[in-house]
């Protein structure tokens, strides 16, 4: 199927672009009272997920209503240890919460690696399938999934944390197990990937949320090696990597194989580019609670940080996901600047 909309493809891959594309982490739910609607119409949040038709749904309403330049599948990054055999659930304003961890030899035997992906994930690829007959062709269709250190945080947990300190705690006291585990994250994610991009998926992108608590050396150590894997594995499409609070290892994940490197309000644009060379698209990074302010103050801070890009490699998002409580005016009035903003590189 033709693309009328190819503009992030042609970003991410270095080609000339005549404008900045945009999208936004998480557009697909939270702000949309279109969302809502059919979210409360469910029992809950893994309902949606798992069933197509209405995960297509959201999927394809911020393109619809925010005009955004790609849609996102409307997935979890944990549905991938639930395939492994680490059930989860998705409690209302507490977040994701499982009932079995893997802090030992013994649990960790009880991990799934060999299994079909259509099998157990194949609810997303059907996702996949139907929103792209839905889009059919608007715009490009981005897949997803968790990095493996961020997999291993909740496997190991349970839960979320301000400190992840059991999963580092392993890291120091049994780094074998550590590795063991997040090669079959590993191994699993790559599997999954393909799947995706098999259903359909023009480009891909790899969160890796809780990469920021780790120092630099473990970070090279525990997640660079296996995105590595992935993004030397994943070669039919473009790969984002991002790498939420990895500031200090950005030189290093612009090494890799990725086509974009993903960043966080905090990293500053004209030194993520000098770390990170001319060869990679760089994604980001307005602060999320910029989209507090007024619309006024909204398109200054939005023209400000187009301004900060020097390179026409850059596809434009927020530094993380929408906020929940955000007027979608705002975010309709954010894109509206990034679509008027006139490229000067």
């Amino acid at each position: 199927m033709n693309l009328k909309n190819d503009l992030i493809l042609r970003a991410a891959r270095g080609e000339s672009v005549e404008r900045y594309p945009v999208w936004l982490m998480r557009q697909a739910g939270r702000i949309l009272p279109e969302y809502r609607a059919v979210r409360n119409s469910l029992s809950g949040f893994k309902e949606l997920v798992e069933t197509p038709q209405l995960a297509a749904e959201v999927t394809i309403q911020p393109v619809d209503i925010l005009d955004v330049d790609a849609a996102i599948i409307f997935s979890d990054i944990l549905v991938v240890p639930e395939a492994m055999g680490l059930e989860y659930q998705m409690i209302e304003k507490k977040g994701p919460w499982f009932e079995k961890t893997v802090c030992t030899r013994e649990q960790l035997s009880t991990i799934q690696t060999d299994f079909d992906i259509e099998d157990r994930l194949g609810y997303v690829t059907e996702a996949i399938k139907i929103t792209n007959k839905e889009l059919d062709g608007r715009v490009p269709l981005i897949g997803f999934a968790g990095a493996p250190w961020t997999i291993f945080c909740y496997m190991t947990e349970g839960q979320g944390s301000k400190t992840f300190s059991v999963s580092r705690k392993i890291l120091y006291t049994d780094p074998t197990l550590a590795h063991e585990l997040l090669q079959s994250i590993t191994d699993v994610t790559i599997k999954y990937l393909k799947a995706q991009i098999a259903a359909g998926a023009h480009m891909v992108q790899v969160f890796d949320s809780w990469a920021g608590i780790l120092g630099k050396d473990q970070y090279q150590e525990f997640g660079i090696k296996y995105l590595k894997q992935i993004a030397d594995a994943i070669n039919e499409v473009p790969v984002t990597l991002f790498s939420k609070g990895a500031f200090s290892s950005l030189k290093e994940i612009g090494e890799l194989s990725c086509n974009t490197v993903g960043l966080d309000w905090n990293m500053n644009i004209e030194q993520a580019r000098a770390l990170v060379g001319e060869t990679r698209t760089l994604q980001g990074n307005l602060d999320p609670c910029a989209l507090y302010s007024s619309h006024k103050e909204l398109e200054r801070l939005t023209n400000n940080m187009m301004e900060s890009f020097v390179s026409q490699r850059h596809i434009v998002n927020l530094g993380h996901g929408v906020y929940p409580d955000i007027d979608p005016e705002k975010v309709k009035t954010f894109i509206k600047t990034v679509k008027s903003y006139a490229i000067k590189h």
